[in-house]
């Protein structure tokens, strides 16, 4: 008997920017996918027609494509199979398996007072056994699914969880189709998969409580089911939720703020999977590596600076066009910024020496557009302890021989450093201090001979001349 394929999806509702934690959901049906040789699809679940948007949709696309997360086959799009799923609900009536309910919905106001007055929100069966006829389905109504009374509990195996056993006692007839003719989301999600041929369904635990009903959905089409793992949730350092507070939930303020696609990637695996006490995975390793069994059954904290530690280690794994590349992916102007002020060959030297401080790409960037101007005010307080009574005659000093010499490489200034600083009898801290702060602003940085080799004998000259002059004032 040959093996069926794998067949896996993602399915997000275009009803925000991708979050943190569905494209966690998405790399892992990915991982499954490649590691089984299967298939890995995308659903675009718009049925919220009032909170989907084509701009939401565009952007969850876009955040996919950054992490190489498109769909093995065409994109499905939920809306477009509507009136399929309606007809199917008919049949399931004609069938004796559903009910056209004529009760009247509930508006919001009455459902939020039944709640906090602790009553359960469960429909009594009304019209369950009430006959109907076709002429009858003229008037408003919802379809609502037959749960058969010999069946006393809905048992599955969960790929992650074990054997999750739950009472139909806490279940009712619940809606397939609404009043107003909209198929509901339990009711559209098996028919989609089932449409798609979907083997597998990897998804978050907070859908644990729906997929007993998915179940009695299958069941009532007579349809095979597919495998449920549902993956444990993200946390906040307190162990809450993932909120705002403890990390953007947005896929794309991670790219605004310079995060890398590889880095994210990696790291959002750790949360939740394990390889021994392994941190950095290329992806053929995680695919090579990663099983379903092997996810965690308990949430995973979600820890920025350490997704900052491992963004700088792959950040400076970058290659020169890799580097230009990952700034194009924070808006169209970053690049161009960095090439209208930097030539090529200086713009490689300072991604070498900046790169060994930054953890974020948009760190980099900024550091480097900065050292572009002369810094518009210089704190002297910054330099009092390295600097005295003979430090302007010392950055003169080194001006001087600076003009004099034809050698800008590291190895030469330092040494022209070095012999300056031996005639006034100082250490070399107490020059290259004051230069570092004309040449940045700052009292860290990269190498301050580095920092005058990119920027050039002029260049240096002049920001150190106007340090010369704030010290004289």
């Amino acid at each position: 008997m040959n093996k069926k394929e794998v067949r896996v999806r993602f399915a997000p509702s275009p009803t925000g920017h991708l979050h943190i934690g569905s494209l966690r959901t998405a790399i892992f049906n990915w991982l499954y996918a490649r590691h089984e040789c299967g298939k890995y699809l995308l659903r675009i679940e718009d049925t919220d027609r009032l909170r989907s948007t084509k701009e939401f949709e565009t952007s969850q696309i876009e955040s996919l494509k950054w992490f190489d997360l498109m769909s093995d086959e065409p994109i499905v799009h939920q809306l477009d199979n509507i009136e399929e799923h309606k007809k199917i609900a008919h049949e399931l009536m004609k069938n004796g398996l559903a009910y056209p309910c004529f009760c009247k919905p509930k508006d919001a106001e009455q459902t939020v007072t039944e709640l906090s007055s602790g009553i359960a929100h469960r429909y009594l069966g009304t019209c369950r056994d009430k006959k109907w006829t076709e002429q009858d389905l003229q008037k408003p109504h919802a379809i609502r699914i037959k749960i058969p009374e010999d069946i006393k509990e809905i048992i599955f195996d969960d790929l992650i969880r074990g054997r999750i056993s739950v009472s139909t006692d806490q279940l009712d007839d619940f809606v397939l189709v609404r009043t107003d003719g909209t198929p509901t989301y339990n009711f559209s999600v098996v028919l989609d998969d089932i449409s798609m041929e979907i083997t597998h369904v990897i998804r978050g635990e907070d859908h644990i409580s729906n997929t007993p009903k998915q179940i009695i959905i299958y069941d009532a089409l007579k349809k095979e089911k597919p495998f449920f793992a549902h993956l444990p949730l993200i946390l906040g350092e307190a162990g809450n939720k993932l909120s705002k507070r403890d990390a953007d939930v947005s896929v794309e303020e991670y790219r605004k703020k310079g995060f890398l696609a590889d880095a994210l990637l990696n790291y959002l695996v750790r949360l939740g999977w394990s390889h021994g006490d392994q941190e950095i995975f290329s992806r053929d390793e995680l695919v090579k590596l990663f099983t379903i069994e092997s996810v965690g059954k308990k949430g995973a904290i979600f820890d920025v600076k350490k997704l900052l530690w491992l963004n700088g280690i792959y950040l400076r794994e970058l290659n020169f066009d890799q580097m230009l590349k990952a700034i194009d992916d924070l808006g169209q102007d970053y690049k161009q910024g960095l090439l209208s002020n930097w030539g090529e060959d200086q713009l490689k030297k300072l991604f070498e020496l900046y790169a060994q401080r930054a953890e974020t790409i948009l760190q980099l960037f900024e550091d480097i557009i900065s050292l572009s101007e002369s810094p518009k005010t210089l704190d002297l307080n910054l330099i009092s302890k390295w600097s005295n009574e003979k430090t302007i005659d010392l950055l003169r000093s080194f001006v001087e021989k600076l003009e004099s010499i034809s050698s800008m490489e590291h190895e030469d200034l330092l040494n022209l450093a070095k012999e300056v600083c031996a005639n006034f009898d100082l250490k070399l801290v107490k020059l290259a201090q004051p230069i570092r702060l004309a040449l940045t602003g700052s009292i860290c940085s990269p190498g301050v001979f580095d920092l005058i080799s990119v920027l050039g004998k002029q260049e240096t000259i002049k920001r150190i001349n106007a340090l010369i002059k704030d010290l004289n004032l």
